[in-house]
């Protein structure tokens, strides 16, 4: 890249331009979605109709390390982050295989501190298992990014100080020692965020943090993504992905 007016007239490189903010999926769990109060579960039936709609339009669901390091490298072009939060089980039986057969990457946002447990901070059920330490080494090994949702699944907008260094740092130790690899990635229970969670994240050394929706805290740790549901076929897709460009104004260090 051509350096710019600016770095040439003081020898000093120029500050990054504002990048366009990414565009990364949030699902949660793949599998059955008749008893489904909060919609966070797809059939993977339509899981592999969405990935067939991406691969039709050119596009490529990676995780969001390598989504990030490609834009990094001016390559991200036709990249999508693909994102499975809270670790439940059936992503190893409804969606690691479509993943492969597409040949996607993602990125599954687990809670060490419910390893083998449930989601048991939705009152309204259904109760669904989450994946033991064994069951995300399987995960990691099959080439799945593993990031960090917290310790246990709390609003980290409410939490106290104590509570927030332990939900953010702690589980980054605890998963580094569970896969033996860095944890880099850290997403937001709940998708709630303020510029002290966001602190705290960086702080604790995460290269980067999802949210959903979070507005002028835009940036590496605090990754806008859209939700994506049972109801979204090809059509929904587009519509959220055409939003999202026409919406998201460039930010910096993206």
């Amino acid at each position: 890249m051509a350096a710019s007016v600016d770095s040439v007239a003081t020898g000093r490189p120029s500050a990054p331009r504002p990048g366009p903010v990414p565009w990364v999926a949030m699902y949660h769990s793949v599998g059955d979605c008749s008893d489904d109060p909060y919609r966070i579960t797809v059939t993977p039936g339509r899981l592999e109709r969405q990935l067939a709609w991406l691969r039709r339009r050119g596009l490529r669901g990676v995780s969001v390390a390598e989504l990030l390091a490609a834009r990094a490298r001016g390559e991200g072009r036709g990249l999508v982050g693909l994102t499975f939060d809270d670790g439940y089980t059936d992503f190893l039986t409804g969606a690691l295989p479509l993943l492969r057969r597409f040949r996607c990457g993602a990125t599954l946002f687990v809670l060490p501190g419910r390893l083998g447990g449930d989601n048991a901070w939705d009152p309204l059920g259904p109760r669904k298992p989450l994946l033991t330490a064994d069951g995300i080494r399987r995960a990691a090994a099959e080439g799945v990014e593993i990031g960090s949702h917290g310790l246990t699944h709390v609003d980290l907008t409410r939490a106290d100080d104590a509570t927030l260094t332990a939900e953010v740092a702690e589980s980054r130790a605890r998963l580094e020692e569970l896969t033996g690899a860095p944890a880099d990635g850290f997403c937001y229970p709940y998708g709630t965020v303020d510029a002290r969670a966001v602190e705290a994240v960086r702080k604790a050394g995460y290269t980067y943090a999802c949210a959903i929706d979070p507005g002028p805290l835009t940036g590496p740790h605090a990754l806008p993504r859209a939700h994506v549901g049972q109801n979204d076929t090809a059509w929904r897709l587009h519509l959220k992905l055409r939003l999202h460009r026409l919406r998201r104004r460039p930010v910096e260090g993206l």
